[in-house]
């Protein structure tokens, strides 16, 4: 089994920060490409960051120059700097990984959602 956990979701200010992380932890062999979604109310699950094991980053228009994604390797930890945040940027977000384990050559796990709400 492979769990992520998040943390780090909270209330802010427009314009201020939140450094939001997830562990993964388990029996796994690798984790292939982490990334962060959002999902508003009455929204789709969007794409927000991705990260490659090697490092390659991607990012929507909406974001980009805002947020930065990282990963640590070794403790099996992804992260998201939330620079300048918006009012718009309300939403749950949840991490997501690629792992490879003995019956899966990569499974997507999710995590449980942290919230993140922007006042205005």
């Amino acid at each position: 089994q492979v769990q992520l956990v998040e943390s780090g979701g909270g209330l802010v200010q427009a314009g201020g920060s939140l450094r939001l992380s997830c562990a993964a932890s388990g029996t796994f062999f690798s984790i292939n490409d982490m990334g962060w979604y959002c999902q508003a109310p009455g929204k789709q699950r969007e794409l927000v960051a991705s990260i490659s094991r090697g490092g390659t980053t991607t990012y929507p228009d909406s974001v980009k120059g805002r947020f930065t994604i990282s990963r640590d390797n070794a403790k099996n930890t992804v992260y998201l700097q939330m620079n300048t945040l918006k009012p718009e940027d309300t939403a749950v977000y949840y991490c997501k990984a690629s792992v490879v384990t003995t019956t899966c050559r990569s499974c997507a796990y999710w995590g449980q959602g942290t919230q993140v709400t922007v006042s205005s």
